[in-house]
């Protein structure tokens, strides 16, 4: 007895010694971050604070500036966390109800060989997980949070946020469940005294409830009573240990033995070592779903990383050295008391045997004396590993202090459950990716206490408390902490998959397999345990991802694996695109659309984004316009662009480009922008309607980039409103010239106007001027608007050129054309008037336009043209005017038509003419003014690259 005295005391000491020691401690001083540079007295050496902006609701410290770096400045260091004892509180919280209450009944049921199958099986679930977070825990500083900030920031807010509210709700049912396990060792002990205040089931909800409550004041006094509190309870439970070991080698007292315990005995244990499945749970994955809550405190260390000193060593650590010291307590517990007591025993004195005969005795305790058997066959047995709940305090010294075990470890799980849980939550409510929960995220005192979270956990553990079943709480829990460390798992897997440089662990002990084999089992055993609520478990955060991903749409980037996944998706499909060849059934616009700042051109934003969004490339160009080789203003930030167009939920790409020129930084951007086959091949920009106010220089660039164009096998859009694109000052093209390179006033990001093309079109008519045969291009895009919500009502009307004799025979010929083209026309109208001279006042407007660019050199004396021209080379000679007059002249008649046919319309699309080499800026951009001057609608003036963009064969 004094050598096992002595054993046990070793034993606490080490134990209490070892986990009091794994108190997380900062191997460096404040003032060793506080290093200059050798260059500079202000210039700060390398300092963890300037990357502390990947960290969530932290105060940025911004390294000084190339401009201050001359500047005396403070440097601030973030206060000190709270140092916590992470494996302590991990093995109070896997330590719990099922440890004293359970696991004895578990090992009747399924055995000694079977118990430890059970336990394997769990352990190597629990460990796989505390591995992937002890990865994921040592990729960077953790801050509060604890799961639901690894998850979320590894894997996003959408499945992190959705995992989120699932593992708070989780952790609040954990707190009911230790509180009903503490409840019924009281009510026992109550009855055993004679003592019943309503019946059997009220009373543990009325000991559970107000058990409860005086948990929530111990948390309402902080951080530092709960500490001390749970080390108080882990004194009391290594206490328990001590005595339920010495027990087992204590020899029986009659008393015991009536009720089972006889001691370390051969025939016992080979009894026991096979499973006897009984009652509605006498089901190998039953027992497991109630043995499992025995596992699921394993993040306990995690969920309060923000009052840890160093969580990148304490979780590592303490959780995995928390799991073995359980695992050895619960494989000691199933293999003593499984060697040691009696499946069924009556607790009767009346059953010890007499005589030797053991003739009709059943079960191993005849040998040893006793006969149980009429209680077996009857099934009245009370006593016994399958029938009384409280075995270890049976086999133990003193059956009181494994009592004070058993209210030890319920209320220090209960407790750190219910501090976990509302620490998650306030992390979850900070980050706003749900509505109306910001209210309990609200912190308090010195150390952020979230005392509104910790009063709805209470009333969930409250609700809870009401079913007072073990068994139907304990395999919901287990089915909610799996779905967690099946993510957890999943996690770690992904964030190792996708080969993200920014994945660089500390920890080096884990396996991307190891992760894939926890995910996996965590997945199956959900549903070998209760397939409905795995089923529910999963509906639950399919809707929460399903609101967060399309309805929430949270604006957060915590640079998550999903975003390395989605580009290491998108940067592999880019590359093998380059291996297919272009296909005309596969083209679609791929637009390069010179918006300059987009919010000063909405409408050309609108437009485009009407027919590529999620068909098609789209690709804002910004040219930025030097002054010698220098910005005139600085040059402005993207981030500011790209905001207003994902606010105006345009799918869109935006770049700037420096140039000289207009014309050089368009061809620039056609040559530079795009990646492999995702390249534009569609150059839209806006009419230069202020063009007869403009510099000569200003048309000449103008018209030249329209050649430019055309040279670099480029498709053309250009779109003409009649107020202007410009909403500040209509000044359309002329500021992308100009004035591209002021950025935006401050809240202007936050302005949408409405365009017409964010309005619905409503049953109005897309008129389509098919006057050149440019590969479809102009029947392709109103199909592709069509395709839109708010242009599908929209009628397509096509006009064609003809004569009056074969009108008819040209308008079933289009018919026909465009059935096999599969897009649906109303009418096509053939124009058999084209060449009509236009009406006077109509060519004269014409004649007036172009007037200021004549050359007039007929008028001149003793000066030649070739003079004349070499002065204002701009200008058009009376030889080049006429031999563009009758092209002048259709341009006119063609607008006349166009605007009788289409005054009523919600779109007008016409072919672009190409002008010939030799057609002067000024008198091509009359020509395009022509054509669409007059009209109340958007034109645009399309031009494909003379390759088909529509086919009617399936090959």
């Amino acid at each position: 007895m004094q050598f096992q005295t002595v054993m046990v005391s070793l034993f606490i000491n080490f134990f209490f010694l070892f986990f009091t020691g794994t108190k997380s401690e900062s191997g460096q001083k404040d003032m060793e971050l506080r290093k200059t540079s050798i260059y500079n007295t202000i210039d700060m050496a390398p300092q963890l604070e300037y990357y502390a902006n990947t960290l969530p609701h932290q105060e940025i410290k911004i390294r000084p500036s190339l401009d201050v770096l001359r500047k005396t400045f403070e440097v601030r260091f973030p206060p000190v966390e709270k140092t916590s004892h992470c494996c302590m509180r991990c093995m109070l919280n896997i330590w719990g109800v099922i440890l004293f209450l359970r696991l004895t009944w578990i090992t009747s049921q399924a055995g000694i060989v079977l118990g430890l199958v059970i336990i394997a099986l769990a352990v190597s679930v629990t460990t796989t997980t505390a591995l992937s977070i002890s990865a994921i825990a040592t990729n960077g500083r953790v801050k509060s949070g604890g799961t639901y900030f690894m998850i979320s920031r590894t894997l996003g807010p959408e499945l992190g946020a959705s995992i989120g509210l699932i593992f708070s709700l989780a952790n609040a049912l954990a707190v009911a469940l230790h509180t009903v396990g503490f409840s019924e060792v009281v009510r026992d002990l109550m009855r055993s005294r004679g003592t019943i205040m309503v019946d059997s089931l009220n009373d543990v909800r009325i000991i559970g409830v107000v058990t409860v409550t005086i948990l929530l004041f111990i948390t309402f006094g902080g951080m530092d009573w709960e500490a001390k509190a749970q080390i108080f309870f882990f004194i009391v439970l290594m206490a328990s240990f001590a005595d339920y070991l010495v027990g087992t080698l204590i020899p029986p007292t009659l008393q015991k033995k009536s009720q089972g315990f006889f001691g370390y005995d051969r025939d016992i244990f080979i009894e026991n070592l096979t499973p006897s499945w009984r009652g509605p749970d006498g089901n190998f994955f039953r027992q497991f779903a109630i043995f499992f809550p025995a596992c699921t405190g394993i993040l306990s260390g995690a969920n309060i990383s923000g009052d840890l000193k160093d969580p990148s060593t304490a979780i590592p650590k303490g959780t995995l050295m928390a799991i073995f010291c359980t695992t050895l307590s619960y494989v000691v517990i199933v293999i003593t008391s499984g060697a040691s007591t009696v499946r069924d025993a009556s607790g009767n004195m009346t059953d010890l045997m007499t005589e030797n005969s053991t003739s009709g005795c059943l079960g191993p305790a005849c040998k040893l004396g006793w006969n149980f058997t009429t209680c077996v066959q009857s099934q009245a047995c009370s006593q016994g590993l399958a029938n009384y709940s409280q075995v270890m305090g049976l086999i133990s010294g003193s059956y009181y202090l494994i009592v004070a075990g058993v209210f030890a470890a319920t209320l220090s799980s209960a407790l750190g459950f219910l501090v976990s849980a509302p620490k998650i939550f306030q992390c979850l409510c900070k980050d706003n990716v749900y509505p109306y929960i910001s209210f309990f995220g609200k912190g308090y005192g010195k150390n952020n206490e979230p005392l509104r979270g910790y009063i709805l956990t209470y009333l969930i553990a409250v609700a809870i408390i009401l079913v007072a079943q073990l068994n139907i709480i304990a395999p919901i829990i287990s089915n909610f902490f799996l779905c967690s460390y099946c993510l957890i798992n999943l996690s770690c897997f992904h964030a190792s998959i996708v080969n993200s440089p920014g994945w660089r662990p500390a920890f080096k002990y884990y396996n991307k397999w190891t992760a894939l084999y926890g995910a996996m089992a965590s997945f199956a055993l959900m549903f070998a345990f209760t397939w409905w609520a795995a089923l529910g478990t999963w509906f639950a955060i399919s809707l929460l991802f399903i609101y967060i991903t399309y309805l929430k749409k949270p604006n957060v980037n915590w640079g998550s694996s999903i975003q390395a996944s989605s580009y290491n998706m998108a940067l592999s499909f880019s590359v093998s695109l380059t291996d297919v060849k272009d296909h005309v059934k596969n083209f679609r616009p791929q637009c390069l659309v010179m918006t300059g700042p987009p919010q000063q051109r909405p409408a050309l934003v609108d437009f485009v984004g009407c027919f590529t969004k999620q068909v098609s490339l789209m690709i804002c160009g910004n040219i930025m316009v030097t002054f010698h080789g220098r910005l005139k203003l600085p040059f402005p930030g993207a981030r500011q662009y790209v905001k207003w167009l994902n606010k105006r939920k345009v799918r869109s790409f935006y770049t700037q480009f420096t140039a000289n020129t207009l014309r050089d930084g368009v061809r620039y951007l056609m040559q530079a922008s795009g990646l492999g086959k995702l390249k534009p091949n569609t150059l839209v920009i806006g009419f230069k309607s202020n063009w007869m106010e403009s510099s000569p220089t200003s048309i000449d660039d103008y018209v030249h980039t329209i050649y430019d164009t055309f040279d670099a096998n480029y498709c053309l859009c250009i779109l003409r409103m009649m107020d202007g694109l410009d909403i500040n000052d209509h000044a359309d093209f002329k500021a992308i010239e100009s004035n591209d390179h002021q950025p935006p006033e401050k809240n202007s990001g936050n302005d949408q106007v409405k365009t017409v093309f964010k309005n619905a079109g409503g049953t109005k008519t897309i008129d389509v001027y098919w006057i050149a045969d440019d590969g479809g291009l102009i029947l392709l895009v109103p199909y592709l608007l069509t395709r839109r919500k708010r242009w599908r009502s929209c009628k397509i009307r096509v006009f064609v050129l003809g004569d009056e004799e074969n009108m008819m025979e040209s308008r079933d010929a289009m018919m026909a054309l465009l059935k096999r083209f599969r897009i649906n026309v109303t009418d096509v109208v053939v124009m058999t008037d084209t060449e009509r001279s236009p009406q006077p006042k109509n060519m004269n407007r014409f004649l007036e336009n172009v007037a200021p660019y004549r050359l007039y050199d007929e008028q001149q004396e003793d000066v030649s043209v070739q003079e004349l021209k070499k002065k204002e080379p701009w200008k058009i000679s009376d030889k080049q005017f006429e031999a563009f007059r009758l092209k002048s002249e259709r341009k006119v008649r063609l607008n006349e038509i166009i605007r009788r046919n289409s005054q009523n319309t919600t779109l007008v699309l016409v072919s672009l003419p190409v002008p010939h080499g030799d057609c002067p800026s000024a008198l091509y951009i009359a020509w395009l003014d022509t054509l669409t001057c007059g009209l109340h609608c958007p034109a645009v003036l399309v031009r494909g690259n003379q390759e088909n963009v529509l086919t009617f064969y399936c090959q």
